[in-house]
C-alpha cells in the first residue's frame, strides 16, 4: 500500500491536519452549522407573529397595568399578616383537598394501568384497539380539568364528589398516555422471548412489562399527585370543596390573613409531596 508523505504525517499526528486546515481558513475555525433545521426559524417567526396579533386583539391597557403594580405589593403585604383564628376550618379544608387529590389519583392509577395496557401497541398487538383507545383519551385530555369538574358539578351537585370525578377523568386520560409510552419502552425482545415460552398476554404484562415499568409509573404518579393537589386548590373556588373554597371566600371578604395562612399551607403541603416522591423514586 503506497502512501505519500503528507498522508503519513496526518496519520502519525492528527493535530497537524487541524493546523493545516486552520491555515487554509486564515486561522479561523469554521463554526457554521451545515445541517440547519429550517423549521425552527419558521416556528419562532410564527410565535412572534401570533404574539403580536394577540397583543393587538386583546387591547391590553399597559398604562393601567403599570399603575396597579403597587397594589400587588400591598396585597401580598396583607397576605403576609397571617391570621390563625380560623385554623380549624383551614385544616379541615386542607385535609379534604388532600383526600380529593389522593382518591382521584388512586382511582386513576388503576384505570390508567388498564387503559394504558390497551393503548400500548406491544401488549395485545391489535393496532385498531390501540388507535381507538389513544384517540378516545386524547379527546378527554384535550378538555381542561375545570371543564370536567363543572360538568360533574351539574351531574353530582356541589361537593367533593364532583371534584374527585372531574379529576379522575382528566387524570385517567393523562395516565393512559403516559403508561402506554412506559409499556412500549420495554424491549420487544423481552416480550417475544416470553411469547415463545407460551405465556399469555396478561401473564406477560403482569409478570414482565408492569414490573419493568414500575419506576416510571411511580414517577408519573408523583408528578400527577402534585398537579392534582394544585388543581384541587383551584377547583375548590368553583364549588368542588377543599381549601380553594376557603381561599376564595377569604379573598372576597377581604380576610387576607386567613387567605394567607391557607395559601402558605398549600405551598408547604405541595413541597412535602414533591420531596416524598423524590425519596420514593430513589428506592426503585
Amino acid at each position: 500500500m503506497n502512501m505519500n508523505s503528507d498522508e503519513n504525517i496526518v496519520m502519525l499526528n492528527p493535530q497537524r491536519k487541524l493546523i493545516r486546515d486552520a491555515q487554509k481558513t486564515k486561522g479561523r475555525i469554521p463554526v457554521k452549522c451545515r445541517q440547519r433545521n429550517r423549521f425552527i426559524p419558521c416556528f419562532l417567526a410564527g410565535v412572534v407573529v401570533l404574539s403580536v396579533l394577540s397583543l393587538f386583539y386583546l387591547e391590553i391597557d399597559w398604562g393601567k397595568m403599570v399603575s396597579r403594580v403597587p397594589d400587588i405589593g400591598e396585597v401580598f403585604w396583607e397576605l403576609a399578616h397571617l391570621d390563625f383564628a380560623n385554623m380549624d376550618l383551614i385544616l379541615s379544608s386542607l385535609v379534604e383537598t388532600i383526600s380529593i387529590a389522593v382518591l382521584s389519583l388512586l382511582y386513576s392509577l388503576l384505570l390508567g394501568i388498564v387503559f394504558g395496557m390497551l393503548a400500548a401497541r406491544n401488549i395485545f398487538r391489535v393496532p385498531f384497539l390501540s388507535f381507538l383507545t389513544q384517540s378516545f383519551f386524547t379527546f378527554l385530555r384535550a378538555v381542561p380539568t375545570p371543564v370536567w369538574v363543572l360538568l360533574m358539578l351539574v351531574c353530582l351537585g356541589m361537593g367533593p364528589e364532583a371534584g374527585v370525578a372531574g379529576l379522575c377523568v382528566h387524570t385517567t386520560a393523562f395516565f393512559t398516555k403516559s403508561f402506554a409510552q412506559s409499556f412500549e419502552s420495554i424491549p420487544d425482545e423481552t416480550v417475544e422471548a416470553l411469547e415463545v415460552t407460551g405465556a399469555g398476554r396478561l401473564s406477560i404484562f403482569f409478570n414482565a412489562v408492569l414490573p419493568a415499568a414500575l419506576s416510571q409509573i411511580v414517577a408519573w404518579a408523583g408528578m400527577r399527585l402534585e398537579t392534582n393537589f394544585s388543581e384541587c386548590a383551584i377547583l375548590g373556588m368553583v364549588g368542588a370543596g377543599g381549601i380553594g373554597y376557603v381561599i376564595s371566600n377569604s379573598l372576597q371578604g377581604y380576610d387576607y390573613g386567613t387567605a394567607g395562612t391557607a395559601i402558605l399551607l398549600v405551598f408547604f403541603v405541595a413541597y412535602c409531596i414533591e420531596r416524598l416522591f423524590v425519596r420514593i423514586k430513589k428506592r426503585f
